[in-house]
This record gives C-alpha cells, structure tokens and sequence, in this order.
C-alpha cells in the first residue's frame, strides 16, 4: 500500500536557534491526540501512543529530573533495548538542558563503567533488572553517578539502594514541580541554541577505546534534512526502531528523520521477535547494517534449500529474472516488454511472498551502512524488487554524507554527498567531509579532535576514490588495506563479504598483507550448517566438534571455490580454516555493530596465521571460552588447515 497520492509533510525550517526540543515540542503541540506518534507491541497486542501522551510523559520526566538536581550540561545515559520509556528519557535529558549518552543494550560491565566514568554521567536511566546490576556494579567507581533510574518492575521487588528510583516516581516529582511552576517546562524548551551539545555518542572503536562525539542539535536536524531532500518520507509512513539507539543510524532516523517528518515509530515487543513485527507492520522506510540483510538473505537461501523441487524451481525461474532485471537497470538500459512481462509473473508467483516474509512489502527505500556490504547481497535484493541504497557516513557526521539515488544505483560505490556536504579525496586517498553536520570534536579528547578536524574538514581515516559518474568509492579503512604480493593494494572487506554471501558462512576473516597468498579463517553458521549435517545423518555434540568435521570443510571449501570466481590469482584465498567458535562482540573480536576488530584478532590468533602460512596441516588450540553468565569453559582441539584446490 503506497502513499504516493498523500500530501508531504510541512517543510521544517532549521534556523541556527532550533533545537530537537523545540522541533518535538512544535510537533507534539502541532500532532497532539489526532495523530499515532509510536506503537510498542505488549503482550501481543500493539499500544498506541499520540503525540500527546509523547508530550505529557517527556514533560513529568523533564521536571523529575530538575526535581532531583540535573544542570545544564549535565550528562543523562540510557541502557536498554529500544522502547518508548527510552526514548521519552533520552528527549527528556534535552528539553532538561542535559546532554544524551547512549550504551547499547549488550555492554558489558568493563564498557558500561568506562563510558559512565569517561562522560561523567550524573543520572543512569536502565530499563529493568539487568541494566540496574550493571549500573549498580560500577557505581562506586563513578563519583559523578547520582541516581539509577529504572523502568521495569520485574525482579526489583528487594533493591532498597538510597540512589534507586523508579521512572514512575521521577514522573510524580515532575508533577509535583508543575504546580509549584507550571511554565517551567516550555520556558526550558525554548532555551537553547542549535549549536549546542545535544548528544554524546561512544563511537565503536576498531582499534581502542571508544572516543565520545559531541553532536549539536544543528548537526542532527541538518542532516535528517538533507537525507530527507533526497528520499522524502512521509508523515503516514511507518518506521520500526529495532536497531540500538546507541548506534547512530537508529538515531538519525529515529530523531533526525522521524521528528522532522512526524513518522510513526513501532517498538518490537523484544529483540527477538523483531523480524517478525518488522513483518506486522510492513515500514514503508528501513535502515540496518548489512549484518540485518545478510541474515535475511541466509533465511531466503535456507528456505531453498529446505523447499520441494517445484517451489525451488519457480524460485530459480524468479531469481533469474529478477537479476537480469536488476542488471540491466543498474546498467541504465532500457527493460524490454518480455522481461517486464516475465518480471510481473515472478513477481506475484515468487517475489511479492518473499517481501511479505521479510517485511519489505510496503518498503520504498531500504538503507544500508556502518559496514560494507558485499555485491551479491546488494544484487540479491534488487533482483527481489527492493530498492536497497548504500550509505555512507559516520557518527562523527550524525549519522550519513553520501547516498545512492533512486535509478542511479551501482552496487560497488555508495552513491554520491546529500544536499549541503563536500566530500573530497586527500592526496593520499583519504576521504574528506565538510557539512553542517560534521561534529562539534571528541570529549575529553583535544589530540585526536585535532587530527580529525582540520579547517572544518572531516578526517575519516577510510580510503576510496571518486569514480568517473560523481559517485563515491570506499575502498576500506586506511589502517586495513592491504598489499598484495605484487605490490597492489586490497581490501579484504570486499571479500569477507562475498565469503558470507554463503548460507553456511556466518563470518569471515581474510589475512594477507604483505604475505605470499591469501588465507581465511572462517566461523560457519551454526544452525544452517547444523541441519545440513542433520540431512547428511552427520553425528556431532557441539559448534566446535561440527567445525572441524572433513565434511563441513569440503561444503566450506565450496563455498570459497565460489567466492574465489573472477578474482585475480593473487586475490585468491588459497588456505583457510574453520575457527572452534563464533566471533563475538562480548569477546572484543568484533565491535558492537559486529565489525571486525583485525588488529585484535590477529594478536589473539596469532598461532592460527602462523600455521596458515607453515606447511603445516592442523593447529593445536588450547584456551578458554568465557560466556556472557560469567562461565568459563577450558577448550582444547585441533583446528584442520585445507589448502583451496582450484
């Protein structure tokens, strides 16, 4: 169902003096009860809140924070999984003159008190039990830390601490305050100025502890606004927040979009059902890492694999259309009548129920970025009908510079700068960014702001180039980039993601700089592979006794044969060997958006690369696993080293 016909929203005007508490309270005001500002699904059922409610509950939480001693400047974190209680803190912490610290929801104690400490936040809202152990473990390292504000009743009933208090006695103190003085809360709003610190986001930190951004209210509004120029919304179009708000991309089309716009907002019921309320409610606009549609790709990949020969055949017939298709549009020729014709048949037999399944059947621009992602995947879901953009950008620019435009896709740059950014290429291939929305610096952190931000430039540490039609090409982090043993350099981004086009490959890791060949530590997909060796009537106990299985390294050994296709020979990975456990972010081998941390995996593995590069055929791991309750399991085997035969 398209909205086409409907009339766009009001054009917002972002003067140097709007902030996001004047926007939200001109929205609210504006909305009131006439309009669904978000829906969180309970027990079931989906709740819905208007702009009204939105407003009433930001207000009472407002007021209880001055209530209990907030200042102006004063710094507000929030922990726990996306819910309108979040976001109602976070807008809370601004109309009070706060500035917003974000945690994802996943952190463990070690990041939850450095960023707590670093930010010197004087109030902790956490959603229940969990978040309230964590911020109460680390409370007596944080001096500044005053009060821990919790939400969820469930397993609180014995907490007595002096510093706890609940989200429903900060609102009654808030209520309280309105009567003593009833205008306080407008007369708070309308302070402030655009360039003020709104928010202050932990970046994910590849190489070392994370750095704090500071974002002004100007930078975030600004860039909402020119990605909106580009891809108008539109005020009747949903919008599911799944993703961590602690993750720039949540925020920008949470706040920067969403209040902009007056989209609805629809809070999953819990992180793990969120695929299936994504399906419920069918966004007309979404945006994930490719670590999202990669899962969905190998959710359609085993569906295949799963279905009878004639469901598999329409499936092929469908595809094959859909991908030749796709290609001739990114290619901008012209589709012939029989294609399109064709392209309709696979449409309503196939493609429409594989939307539905993956909730993008009403989507109209479905987003990407915070990490490559490989070719295949892009061309998988065109070739479905979905018209999936790259993005590029950083939380350092609030969230997005560079996109690609509807008609002008090509899956290996991502597209050209929004409206109001200049994006350059240094003279040693170093991406620059100049816009409104590029950040006010690093807190606490004046050497490394220095080396970011020079002459309102942005530094990005990435490497690419601009290609010849205006668009973008990133080619990888500068630190990451390799050379290749005839001297060229490679990113090896590129071809981890074509190994996890595989069903079977749920990460991967390439080695080769400055090495004589290419090699590649694998993690397969415990459950996909699990039901392949099932079928197969393979016996095995555990994801480290079905890793090593000489079965599993010949359908893995398939799978490189593939990704190896039209690569140059020194491209080519020619040694590999499947990893005894997952990489895991609770591990520090990957960051919380599930990038890899190379620099630390290859000082934690560095036995591994030494015998993918020995003419050995095993190597011999003894170590110990430690899992998220604190349990440590003392692992020892012997990981197989295959050299790829061609």
């Amino acid at each position: 169902m398209q909205h086409e016909n409907r009339p766009a929203p009001d054009k917002i005007e972002i003067t140097p003096e709007l902030t996001i508490p004047k926007l939200f309270y001109q929205q609210a005001t504006r909305y009131g009860d006439n309009k669904v500002a978000m829906r969180e699904k309970e027990f079931g059922i989906w709740r819905p809140i208007s702009w009204k409610d939105y407003l009433q509950n930001v207000k009472y939480i407002t007021l209880g924070l001055i209530s209990l001693g907030l200042e102006e400047g004063d710094k507000v974190s929030m922990i726990g999984d996306n819910r309108p209680e979040g976001l109602w803190a976070e807008m809370a912490a601004l109309c009070a003159r706060g500035i917003g610290v974000w945690l994802f929801q996943d952190c463990l104690i070690d990041e939850v008190r450095y960023i707590i400490d670093h930010s010197d936040t004087r109030f902790i809202f956490g959603e229940g039990q969990e978040e309230v152990d964590k911020a109460i473990s680390i409370f007596d390292e944080c001096p500044k830390l005053q009060k821990i504000i919790w939400d969820d009743p469930k397993g609180m009933r014995n907490y007595h601490q002096d510093y706890l208090i609940s989200l429903k006695e900060v609102e009654q103190l808030g209520r309280e305050l309105e009567k003593e003085k009833p205008h306080l809360f407008e007369e708070l709003v309308n302070k402030g100025h655009g360039d003020e610190v709104a928010l202050l986001f932990y970046t994910s930190g590849t190489t070392a502890l994370p750095k704090g951004a500071l974002l002004s209210h100007n930078n975030m509004l600004t860039m909402g606004q020119h990605l909106m120029t580009v891809d108008p919304c539109l005020p009747t179009d949903d919008y599911v927040s799944y993703l961590p708000f602690a993750w720039i991309g949540e925020q920008m089309m949470s706040i920067s979009c969403g209040l902009q716009i007056g989209y609805t907002l629809n809070f999953p019921e819990g992180p793990e059902t969120a695929q299936e309320n994504i399906r419920e409610i069918g966004p007309h606009v979404m945006f994930a890492p490719p670590r999202m549609y990669e899962q969905m790709t190998r959710t359609v990949q085993v569906k295949y694999l799963d279905a009878s020969w004639i469901k598999r055949k329409f499936y092929e017939f469908s595809t094959w259309i859909g991908y030749k298709v796709a290609d001739l549009k990114f290619a901008k020729k012209p589709v012939p009548w029989y294609l399109k014709l064709l392209e309709w048949i696979a449409q309503i037999s196939v493609q429409k129920k594989l939307k539905d399944h993956l909730g993008l059947s009403r989507v109209r621009n479905a987003y990407t970025g915070g990490a490559a992602m490989g070719p295949d995947h892009f061309r998988f879901f065109h070739a479905l009908g979905v018209n999936l953009k790259q993005i590029y950008g950083q939380t350092e620019v609030a969230g997005i510079s560079v996109v690609h435009r509807s008609g002008d896709i090509k899956f290996d740059t991502v597209g050209s700068p929004i409206p109001g950014t200049e994006v350059k290429i240094s003279e040693d291939g170093e991406i620059l960014t100049r816009s409104s929305s590029v950040f006010l610096g690093y807190y606490k952190n004046p050497e490394a702001t220095e080396k970011t931000l020079k002459d309102g430039w942005l530094y990005s540490g990435d490497r690419g180039f601009i290609d010849d039609d205006g668009h973008l090409v990133v080619f990888d982090r500068t630190k990451d980039v390799f050379t290749l043993r005839d001297g060229k350099p490679f990113a090896p981004q590129y071809l981890e993601t074509r190994l996890k086009f595989s069903p079977y490959v749920k990460d991967s890791w390439v080695i080769g700089d400055k090495k004589d060949y290419i090699t590649a530590v694998l993690c397969i997909d415990y459950a996909v592979v699990g039901k392949w060796a099932d079928e197969n009537k393979l016996n095995y106990t555990s994801y480290q006794e079905l890793s090593q299985m000489p079965e599993v390294y010949d359908l893995v050994e398939k799978q490189i044969r593939q990704a190896n296709k039209d690569l140059p020979d020194v491209a080519k990975v020619v040694k590999f060997t499947n990893l005894y456990k997952e990489l895991d972010a609770d591990d520090d081998e990957l960051t919380r958006t599930r990038k890899l941390r190379r620099a630390f995996v290859e000082k934690r593995y560095e036995e591994i690369i030494e015998a993918l590069y020995s003419e050995r055929d095993s190597v011999h791991i003894d170590t110990k696993i430690k899992y998220e309750d604190g349990r440590q399991v003392h692992i020892k085997t012997d990981m197989q080293i295959r050299k790829v035969v061609d």
